[in-house]
């Protein structure tokens, strides 16, 4: 999907608008099927659960301490979905 379809989020306090008024935390962003890279130290990272959905192994671990914005493909509003969901 190309970027400019993608919403992006900025962090906030460690949290992000995943819908309007209904902040998630980084840790559950982290595995939301929605959720497709992170920004952290000026660096964009495949988040780690596309990279394991995709079985692409995130080639590094993602500090969620220094993640500053969420590439983020939910245009339709549905919210976190885990991706326990799809692997299970």
């Amino acid at each position: 999907m190309d970027d400019a379809r993608l919403r992006i989020l900025v962090v906030e306090n460690g949290m992000v608008a995943c819908l309007p008024k209904k902040p998630v935390t980084l840790d559950r962003c982290r595995f939301c099927v929605h959720s497709t890279h992170f920004e952290a130290k000026g660096k964009k990272v495949v988040s780690p659960a596309r990279a394991y959905c995709s079985r692409s192994g995130a080639s590094e671990e993602v500090n969620l301490k220094t993640v500053t914005k969420v590439w983020c493909d939910d245009l339709q509003g549905e919210g976190f979905r885990s991706i326990m969901s799809i692997i299970s």
